[in-house]
């Protein structure tokens, strides 16, 4: 966990100017991006030698009044404060619980009561635990795959028609693999090195290191059946870490006739 805090220090003080942390620029080309380890610990108030060992892994016990003051120092936002936190504390799940492994029964019941808004039950991981027919429906081709392999970002990075169904995929790929950093590195780590071995721009995404929890927007599709929809995605969290991810369309618009006509291709 000590070499995570370290990773997430570094790439959060490189994105941080002199200025933005009200610091003089200084004269002469700088070799390093963002701020200087002895910036950064001046900022926070903490000895640059402390700092040093928190970034190396030497200090695996920061207090939480350090860790304050980084993420005061570093801009953090909410989601970026709470991920520094827990990489900190080595809490396993955003929640403190158990990985869950078969959705709860009330978000299945929930997958029903949504229809025909398609509908999936994830995991802290990505991993869908269950989705409505209408869910199936609206991403071709993950049908296909066997339970044990159907993952949203996976799907996002591996399966051809991602891209093609997905008319926002570039933002909907940038949410996925931020919110991904939000969860325990341990339980990150196989789909992580998978993809990373894969798809370039899902390496390119996961050094960057953005850390965003995933919450309602706007998504667009291209259906190759029902065409165009322009969906909202809203997403319901409890307490172990699940989460309902339901796509709606707004009352009487053409994406609601469409939804109209998917739900009736998806019954059996």
């Amino acid at each position: 966990m000590s070499s995570d805090l370290g990773e997430f220090l570094r790439s959060r003080r490189a994105r941080i100017g002199p200025a933005e942390a009200g610091l003089p620029a200084g004269v002469g080309r700088r070799q390093t991006p963002g701020l200087r380890r002895e910036e950064l610990a001046a900022v926070a108030g903490v000895s640059i030698d402390y700092y040093t060992r928190l970034e190396q892994g030497r200090d695996r016990n920061p207090s939480v009044a350090v860790l304050e003051a980084l993420a005061d120092a570093l801009r953090l936002d909410d989601d970026e404060r709470e991920h520094l936190h827990r990489l900190a504390s080595g809490r396993s799940t955003p929640a403190g619980g158990r990985r869950p492994e078969s959705a709860r029964p009330g978000l299945r019941q929930l997958l029903e009561t949504v229809r025909p808004s398609p509908g999936f039950v994830l995991n802290p991981g990505s991993d869908i635990l269950a989705e409505n027919p209408e869910g199936l429906a609206l991403l071709p081709g993950l049908g296909e795959w066997p339970r044990g392999r159907r993952n949203f970002v996976r799907y996002m990075f591996r399966h051809p028609a991602a891209r093609e169904v997905i008319a926002s995929w570039p933002r909907m790929a940038q949410d996925c693999v931020a919110h991904l950093r939000t969860i325990a590195p341990d339980q990150a780590a196989g789909l992580v090195a998978e993809l990373s071995a894969v798809s370039t721009d899902f390496a390119a995404l996961w050094r960057d290191y953005d850390v965003r929890v995933k919450s309602g927007t706007d998504r667009t599709f291209r259906h190759p059946s029902v065409g165009r929809l322009d969906l909202r995605s809203e997403v319901l969290s409890v307490a172990d870490g699940q989460r309902l991810v339901v796509f709606q369309a707004a009352p009487g618009s053409p994406s609601a006739d469409a939804l109209a006509l998917l739900s009736l291709a998806a019954r059996p």
